[in-house]
């Protein structure tokens, strides 16, 4: 009975934490990784709060049904009536699914908290790419490894789309390596600005990057990669092109990784500018009309590319 106060304690001790980081934020880096570090804490927060109330008010419920069980114990130790054992063999079946059922809500809860624990390690400077200021490429993975986890024991979907920018190489060669970093830069934060708080956006590597969406399907993270696409082309600095993959359970971050990036070499290899995706099955291009859907709101239910 005292998991709400730990969990409560965790989230103060959370919030304590993101405070003091944003001061540091401040005082370090620019004043868009700032921002974006305290969207994110936020979320943090927030996510947590939520899980210490829901399972304080789990508790609530199933510690009144305890106690009624033991009033009725009470109520007949004294007598024999064989009707009266009955009854109670009957309340103690009856409590039987939901004693389980909240045992299965803490074991969630636990699981989830992990989970925005990974979230909160992403603060660290060991897992921030130094150039862009987004998640690196060790954040990646300990996000990946969380997902399948959820995804494998409370089958909690998530997606991922790969992002490539197009002729960086001829930035880098044409226009100099500082240029390059700044398109770099403008491009982690387009992806930032264009996810939700609860997506990780990590650089992958050189030109690539890599954003997790927890709690999507592949149609999902595939409107969204179009928006991403979109908004590039619309900037006028640079165009990507994009790879998405919605994880199963026959995938390992490895094999997710792989999928992703084979839709991301079909999209360059047809022209760049474009989205491909992978469903398991084929590698078919995302057709831009169809982008007109709405993105759905799942949270509520959520080969070396080319140069």
């Amino acid at each position: 009975m005292y998991l709400p106060t730990i969990v409560a304690l965790a989230a103060v001790a959370t919030i304590g934490y993101l405070v003091g980081r944003r001061g540091h934020v401040s005082e370090e880096l620019n004043a868009d990784r700032a921002r974006r570090e305290l969207k994110r804490a936020q979320a943090v927060a927030s996510q947590l709060e939520e899980i210490a109330d829901r399972i304080r008010k789990n508790l609530a419920v199933h510690q009144s049904s305890i106690s009624k069980f033991k009033d009725r114990v009470s109520a007949i130790n004294s007598q024999e009536e064989k009707a009266a054992w009955c009854e109670l063999f009957r309340e103690a079946e009856n409590m039987l699914k939901p004693t389980l059922d909240l045992a299965a809500q803490i074991s969630c809860a636990y699981d989830e908290l992990r989970q925005q624990t990974s979230h909160l390690m992403t603060f660290t400077e060991t897992r921030t790419d130094p150039l862009t200021g987004i998640s690196n490429r060790k954040a990646l993975d300990e996000t990946l490894e969380s997902s399948f986890a959820l995804l494998a024991r409370y089958d909690q979907p998530f997606s991922l789309a790969m992002f490539d920018i197009d002729h960086f190489k001829q930035v880098n060669d044409v226009q100099g390596h500082v240029r390059g970093d700044q398109i770099l830069q403008a491009v982690a934060r387009l992806l930032d600005e264009e996810t939700r708080e609860t997506d990780l956006v990590a650089r992958y590597g050189g030109e690539e990057f890599v954003v997790v969406m927890p709690h999507t399907d592949l149609e999902g993270a595939s409107v969204y990669s179009e928006k991403i696409r979109a908004a590039a082309e619309k900037s006028g600095l640079v165009t990507v092109s994009g790879g998405v993959a919605s994880a199963s359970h026959q995938d390992d971050p490895q094999t997710l990784l792989s999928r992703a990036d084979a839709a991301l070499y079909a999209a360059k290899a047809a022209g760049r500018n474009r989205i491909h995706r992978n469903t398991g099955i084929n590698v078919e291009a995302w057709v831009a009309e169809t982008a007109e859907m709405p993105v759905p709101d799942c949270a509520d239910s959520n080969a070396a590319a080319v140069g």
